[in-house]
């Protein structure tokens, strides 16, 4: 029996190629589907077709694109128990993860079209009285995004969200590991009213085909989520014209545990997001600094805490492989393992969460990204400058500040160089911006920044004397 094709979706069309790749279960093992190797042709023709969707999308009022965008939230919703399916099998998550993962789908779609009736487009100043001087906001053009494999539908969301709402065209190309919900969710676009070509649906894992498509001057705006080397090769390729960039990459983020916090409810909170999505999240705690007045009963809590999680398997034999030798690496080098520790026996790719205590800064499970569910706690004391730890990482996307004093945590908020940095709880969501700085990338995702990267802004001058 044949596995099942997913085909792209080009110019509202399925299609299909010669050569496809497979897509695996990583809770079995078992093939899935297959999808589409794109070739030149179909480089030519997304590029030549986002073009024309966009000059359609980009020409109908917003009251017109909002109507569609919504219709399109809506048949996602009703949609949603099969796509959700389909979504845990390529992935493994568990359903309560799954379910979070579509629902940030169709919450971006939702938010980015109130969001942009709120934009201003301010009046300035002229100081002679002759002139009115306005900004004025139009859509940006064809954008081309490039997707992780962790979080699928979520990064959907967070590309089509801002860019429909703006008036602009995507090419998407999900990642080989985790394509078909995304292709499922890109089969709705054409009969929830989108014009053909203003959402594209694309699949390869060649990457010289792919840089054709960077290489164009079609795309206004290029835009991924995945690792810092990637990122740094999508953005080399696509610089043979003058393009926007937003790209979200790798992590390495600190916690600080100060001695004045409370340890308990900080180990809880560091451990629940650790072992989410087996720690496959790009704002996971990777490197955990403890106090050394505290570092005992954090840990303590931190065991307890990860004893109780149920996971789901990471994405492939190989990302595993991968974490299972930090772990044994830093065993190797003097760490000690808490608990954990061990690939689970049978089907799948599934690893037992992991605690490892006196990690020092020189292994690498302390200064590579782990993506996997692997804590290394750090112990701190008062000898040493908890900031220039933190800090000591050539990546700054994400930042946990526990502590009871508000001067350090303010002195923390300030002085911390990650895009975001959370006092005393994680949090995210849609309506607050989401980026990095130093190696984790530049733009924003979520929020009215986000939304800003996809429009232009243009000043108006109009002689009314």
């Amino acid at each position: 029996m044949s596995e099942k094709m997913y085909p792209m979706l080009i110019n509202g069309e399925q299609r299909t190629t010669k050569k496809t790749f497979t897509i695996l279960n990583p809770s079995t093992g078992a093939v899935l589907g297959t999808a589409p190797q794109i070739d030149a042709e179909n480089i030519q023709l997304v590029l030549k077709s986002a073009k024309r969707g966009f000059d359609v999308w980009s020409g109908k009022s917003p009251a017109e694109r909002k109507e569609i965008i919504l219709r399109y939230a809506d048949l996602l919703d009703e949609n949603s128990t099969r796509i959700i399916d389909l979504l845990r099998d390529e992935t493994g998550k568990p359903q309560d993860n799954a379910e979070y993962d579509f629902g940030m789908l169709t919450t971006c779609l939702r938010f980015f079209v109130e969001e942009s009736e709120r934009l201003d487009q301010p009046v300035l100043h002229d100081p002679d009285g002759r002139f009115l001087h306005y900004m004025l906001r139009q859509p940006l053009g064809v954008c081309v995004g490039m997707l992780a494999w962790n979080f699928p539908l979520l990064n959907v969301g967070y590309k089509i969200g801002p860019a429909l709402a703006a008036g602009c065209s995507v090419i998407l190309k999900p990642s080989t590991e985790t394509p078909l919900a995304s292709l499922e969710v890109a089969y709705l676009a054409k009969e929830a009213g989108l014009p053909d070509g203003v959402v594209n649906m694309v699949t390869s894992s060649d990457h010289a085909v792919m840089k054709t498509m960077l290489q164009s001057d079609i795309p206004a705006l290029v835009t991924m989520i995945g690792s810092t080397r990637g990122g740094l090769e999508v953005m080399n390729a696509s610089c043979t014209s003058v393009k926007h960039f937003s790209v979200e990459l790798g992590g390495n983020a600190p916690s600080v545990v100060y001695p004045d916090a409370d340890v308990v409810d900080a180990a809880n909170k560091v451990v629940d997001l650790k072992f989410a999505n087996c720690g496959q999240v790009c704002v996971s705690p990777n490197r955990c600094f403890v106090h050394e007045s505290v570092y005992d009963e954090f840990v303590a809590a931190a065991k307890a805490r990860a004893e109780e999680i149920e996971m789901g398997p990471l994405v492939s034999d190989k990302a595993r492989r991968y974490v299972l030798a930090l772990v044994e690496s830093a065993v190797a080098d003097g760490a000690e393992i808490v608990t954990g520790g061990k690939a689970v026996e049978g089907s799948g790719y599934f690893m037992e969460p992991t605690i490892l205590r006196n990690v020092v800064n020189k292994m690498k499970v302390a200064y590579e990204e782990i993506f996997g569910p692997v804590l290394p706690i750090i112990k701190y004391t008062d000898a040493d400058d908890e900031i220039a730890l933190a800090n000591n990482t050539q990546y700054g996307l994400a930042a946990y500040v526990f502590t009871t004093n508000l001067q350090n945590g303010l002195r923390a908020a300030r002085d911390i160089q990650a895009g975001s940095v959370c006092i005393n709880e994680p949090h995210y969501s849609v309506q607050l911006p989401h980026g990095g700085l130093k190696q984790s990338g530049t733009g924003k995702d979520c929020s009215r920044y986000s939304l800003e990267e996809y429009l232009t802004l243009k000043r108006v001058s109009v002689l009314v004397d």
